[in-house]
This record gives structure tokens, sequence and C-alpha cells, in this order.
């Protein structure tokens, strides 16, 4: 059975640094992509970041370029996002996301969402 399970979210001033991991299970990590996504109250989830396990690809939405960066630990099946220069429209809850890399392009499932979720977490931050 496929789990993700994130951590790390909290409260932060903006212009601070969070970093949510994505603990994974149940599936050949090296395989997969996994993402970040988030929902802000009222919007849609969009894609934040994706990572292809095997090779290291990664893709970032323009809005957390240069703020923002995906790495793995593939000995602990684990997924980083380390977000720094935090804004108050970065507030929403999180969620990685995984797919099977060889189903889409990355890009793809970092545009229109992954095939697994975790529960996600809440990350606020204030102005």
């Amino acid at each position: 059975e496929v789990q993700l399970v994130e951590s790390g979210g909290g409260l932060v001033q903006a212009g601070g640094s969070l970093r949510l991991s994505c603990a994974a299970s149940g599936f050949t990590f090296d395989d997969y992509a996994i993402g970040w996504f988030r929902q802000a109250p009222g919007k849609e989830r969009e894609g934040v970041s994706c990572i292809a396990i095997r090779g290291g690809s990664t893709y970032y939405d323009d809005s957390v370029k240069g703020r923002f960066t995906v790495t793995s630990d593939n000995a602990k099946n684990t997924v980083y996002l380390q977000m720094n220069g935090l804004k108050p429209e970065d507030t929403a809850v999180y969620y990685c996301g995984t797919e099977d890399l060889s189903l889409r392009p990355l890009v793809a499932m970092c545009r229109h969402g992954m095939n697994y979720w975790g529960k996600g977490t809440l990350v606020t931050v204030s102005s």
C-alpha cells in the first residue's frame, strides 16, 4: 500500500524558512516521482515542485523558483522541500504526491496532479 506522510509545517513569519518532509513507503521509491502541491483556502490545489527520484530531474512552479528547493534522500525514502523567503501567499496546506514515473512526463505530473496523496501539512506565513 502506497503511503505518504508529510511533516514539518507550522507558523513562520514572512521571510522565514521551513523544511517539509515526505516519508514514502509501499512502492519502489526509485521508480517514482514525488511532488509537492499546495492548496490555499478557496483555491485549487497547485503543483509547487516535483522530483524524479531516479536521475534527480526537478521541476519548479514559477512562483517558487529561487526560493524553494526539492531534494531526495533515497536511503530514507524521503523527499524534502526547503522553503526559504516565505511569503504570506505561500500559506496553504502542502501535500506530497507520487506516481510511477513511467506513466507521464514529470512536468505533466507536477502541473496536473499525481495518483497518490498524503494527508497534508499546514504552512502559515504571517506578515
